[in-house]
């Protein structure tokens, strides 16, 4: 099972990197959970709405690894973003039931991000 998994993982971020929202849309579940640093949303349209807006920070994702235990995999990454975030890295902790991702859990330094937040707020 873990090996249907991870493919479905590298496949999903390979999407996300490409800013491929249909491709994206196809693997999760219809409750999805997103966890974040930033926040907790519910629901593939909420998902996916922060997805791209997200999407607008970034220029290129490039997958390190992917790992995958039962029903889960990690997916490590490396997010281009230019200006004054630059490159930054960042784990995604998914859970999957029945080939779909009802749990992402997204790991990365928030620092960067803050400095964004705080010019567009000024």
């Amino acid at each position: 099972m873990n090996q249907k998994n991870m493919a479905i993982a590298n496949t999903f971020y390979t999407a996300f990197g490409e800013k491929n929202i249909e491709v994206m849309e196809k693997y999760l579940d219809p409750d999805v959970q997103l966890i974040t640093p930033l926040s907790e949303l519910q629901g593939k349209e909420a998902y996916l709405e922060a997805v791209k807006g997200f999407m607008a920070f970034f220029k290129a994702l490039t997958i390190r690894a992917t790992f995958g235990k039962g029903d889960q995999a990690i997916v490590v990454y490396d997010l281009e973003c230019g200006g004054d975030i630059g490159k930054t890295s960042g784990v995604a902790l998914m859970t999957f039931q029945e080939g779909l991702i009802t749990r992402n859990e997204l790991f990365h330094d928030t620092s960067p991000y803050a400095k964004i937040m705080d010019k567009l707020s000024a």
